[in-house]
């Protein structure tokens, strides 16, 4: 008994150790025993190596690191120019006739940024309300860019501010722009002295913002003197400025009483005669005086119609008009291969849409390797951020009024 128990718990610990010593006689086994045990050490390493390769596998973090540089460069490169990729989609969004996201877009950064290109998110915005026909929040709009860019903001354009073609023998147009004040003095002397001599003349209003008191009694004398000596005077733009004396002027305030008269010259000068009753009545209640009476004036532009037929256009000018949508061109390049210096006027384009303004691009582009210059003139702003989308700058010369 004693011995069976001391050869029970002896055997089942170490039975591989036992048998190999029962193998013993046999040497070649023997041998061949520790080459059987040398493998089996080499397997639990290989269990534990997977182990010891877990930790490197949630080394994740590093490449998290990574993904996130990469983001951040990408960050970046998008945020190089916030103020032109404010530029960019309010000009998609126009192009693509989503006028009130545009609007949203230019209004927000216009007055969000400063400096040059906050100007050219102004001036979008006010060839927006151009487009619109909103001409109440283009003045008002205008007030903000004035203060804002400390310059003049650009006339509102009518129908009747269209820059008359010059007549053949006419009078040419004496500019008036800006801000005048009381120092203008060589205009209106090159106005009255005309006058003196009895020549018509042809004053452009167009790109005149305001005036003070001193240069609208200025206006309104030559004008005096035009009706006693019998010369026609031709006022070009004046619509824009009338529009801007009905708004600054206040009935009931006894000020600016030069400015008050001068708008109704204008009126007069325009033809509109229930404008200027309504204002004459208003003149009167300010002032607590007698207002002028309604004349007809003589000016330039009555013999334009007789005139205008012989009036043509420079043949090397392509004009286009209204709503370019999905525009092919097809009669654009016909001109292009008649003319050396091809020009193409934009003045009477409304919008220009994506796939319009790259296939005008295409079309110019072989012209520009042929060695031709093609001047792309008077694209409001709008139309103009979006050409410089698409690289039209660099096949074509673009110059783009600031009025």
């Amino acid at each position: 008994m004693p011995e069976r128990k001391a050869a029970r718990p002896k055997a089942p610990p170490a039975p591989a150790p036992e048998e190999s010593a029962v193998w013993e006689p046999a040497a070649d086994q023997q041998g061949a025993g520790p080459a059987a045990s040398a493998p089996a050490p080499a397997a639990p390493a290989a269990k534990e190596e997977p182990r010891k390769e877990l930790p490197v596998l949630e080394f994740g973090d590093s490449q998290f690191d990574f993904t996130d540089s990469a983001v951040m460069a990408i960050e970046v490169d998008q945020d190089m120019d916030p103020v032109q990729a404010d530029i960019e989609q309010a000009a998609v969004l126009f192009a693509n006739g989503q006028d009130p996201a545009a609007r949203a877009v230019l209004e927000a950064a216009a007055r969000a940024h400063t400096g040059a290109n906050a100007e050219r998110l102004w001036r979008m915005l006010l060839d927006l309300m151009q487009v619109l026909g909103d001409r109440g929040a283009f003045e008002r709009l205008g007030e903000e860019f004035s203060q804002a860019c400390e310059t003049s903001p650009p006339a509102w354009r009518s129908e009747n501010d269209k820059p008359a073609a010059p007549l053949a023998g006419g009078p040419k147009a004496i500019v008036l722009q800006g801000v005048l004040n009381g120092a203008a003095g060589p205009e209106f002397a090159q106005i009255k002295a005309g006058i003196q001599k009895k020549e018509a003349q042809r004053v452009d209003l167009g790109k005149l913002a305001s005036c003070d008191e001193d240069a609208a009694r200025g206006l309104v004398e030559l004008f005096r003197l035009a009706r006693k000596t019998g010369v026609a005077v031709s006022l070009d733009g004046a619509e824009g400025l009338a529009g801007r004396l009905e708004t600054r002027l206040v009935v009931g305030q006894a000020e600016s009483h030069d400015s008050w008269l001068l708008l109704l010259d204008l009126l007069q000068h325009l033809g509109r005669q229930d404008s200027f009753e309504e204002k004459a009545v208003d003149y009167a209640v300010t002032f607590e005086v007698s207002p002028p009476s309604w004349e007809v004036l003589k000016t330039v532009t009555k013999p334009a119609p007789a005139l205008a037929p012989s009036v043509i256009p420079p043949s090397d000018i392509h004009f286009l008009s209204g709503e370019l949508k999905n525009c092919r061109f097809d009669d654009l390049r016909a001109f292009i291969d008649l003319h050396e210096r091809p020009v193409i006027d934009f003045a009477a384009v409304k919008r220009l849409d994506f796939f319009s303004a790259g296939l005008l691009r295409n079309i110019l582009e072989p012209v520009k390797r042929q060695g031709k210059e093609v001047l792309i003139r008077n694209p409001h702003h709008l139309v103009a951020e979006l050409m410089g989308i698409v690289d039209l700058p660099s096949v074509a010369r673009i110059i783009v009024p600031k009025n």
